[in-house]
């Protein structure tokens, strides 16, 4: 109180009296008194460390004001960049963006094996817990969502017995390279389908679930959990890794909206903006283990959630 009491006095030359009276008003109503102290001082008389220790207040009318310009410039280059991706739209309407769904296992498979590279610690803690899932006795069914080229079958362990869905059936050809490759599983069937309907699959039949940079994609996320939840056995659990949405107070945030619309057809059908793991909160498993983590990608993937629920 004191260190104040000698600033404000030197720029202002308050008398004592005023001094009293400030530090009457900093006492009885500490947020109203600063404000009105800093208002009070011409710019530039106290240092921004001592206005902002003095002006909480102040403090967050500004920072409301950087989120609104930030929100407004973030809307005007989405539509900017929603413009330029207008052929692409048109492309989407009209059924031509089925094309690309024949060239993306090719990209896809590119990209996981960089992404393995970068992830590869990540992925071996992650699934070192799998067998902890295997029924007494027996061995450790596991049922991948989204399997892909298959880039995770190298974390799963000895003996296990893989089913493997995806939506997209032209990833046949890089899977079955993969099941070649890892040898030491044994693989039930692959499955065309969507995450929200694994119909094909009977109720509490598998042990383990897994689902990696995959419920970015999904049309219905808390869907997709209610499938898993039903082919879980009890006991079971689903393993996942995702990107996420970044702090809203963060660059990658701004251009992860910003380039969304672009991401969506780059990455067939990828959202780059989903808060995953709140539908995981809200999904109901005995025991949820989930980390945030910054990868080390580029800036639009960083975030990422990791872990896995109990059924």
């Amino acid at each position: 109180m004191k260190d104040w009491k000698i600033k404000v006095n030197s720029v202002l030359q308050l008398t004592p009296g005023h001094v009293c009276f400030l530090s009457k008003v900093l006492r009885d109503a500490p947020a109203e008194g600063a404000g009105l102290l800093c208002r009070s001082l011409p710019c530039g008389a106290l240092s921004c460390s001592d206005k902002l220790h003095l002006t909480p207040r102040c403090r967050r009318s500004r920072a409301t004001r950087s989120s609104a310009n930030m929100t407004l410039a973030m809307t005007l280059w989405k539509a900017v960049v929603n413009v330029l991706c207008l052929p692409l739209h048109l492309m989407h309407a009209m059924g031509l963006y089925n094309i690309y769904k024949r060239i993306f296992p090719m990209c896809q498979s590119s990209f996981s094996i960089a992404y393995n590279t970068k992830m590869h610690e990540q992925k071996k803690e992650l699934f070192g817990s799998l067998t902890q899932f295997t029924k007494p006795g027996g061995r450790l069914t596991l049922l991948e969502i989204g399997c892909g080229s298959g880039t995770n079958f190298q974390y799963y362990p000895p003996g296990c017995k893989v089913i493997c869905t995806d939506p997209n059936p032209h990833f046949e050809k890089y899977l079955s390279k993969t099941m070649a490759d890892n040898d030491h599983l044994s693989y039930e069937r692959f499955v065309v389908a969507t995450g929200e309907d694994l119909g094909s699959v009977g109720h509490e039949s598998v042990d383990v679930v897994v689902c990696t940079l995959v419920l970015c994609s999904v049309n219905d996320i808390p869907q997709t959990l209610r499938e898993v939840h039903r082919i879980l056995r009890p006991g079971g659990a689903f393993y996942f890794m995702e990107h996420v949405v970044a702090d809203p107070s963060t660059w990658s945030y701004f251009f992860q909206h910003v380039l969304q619309p672009l991401w969506y057809y780059f990455g067939d059908g990828c959202e780059v903006i989903r808060e995953t793991w709140k539908h995981l909160e809200a999904a109901g498993f005995s025991d949820l283990k989930l980390r945030h983590i910054q990868a080390p990608l580029v800036f639009m993937l960083k975030p990422h959630i990791v872990g896995y629920g109990v059924k």
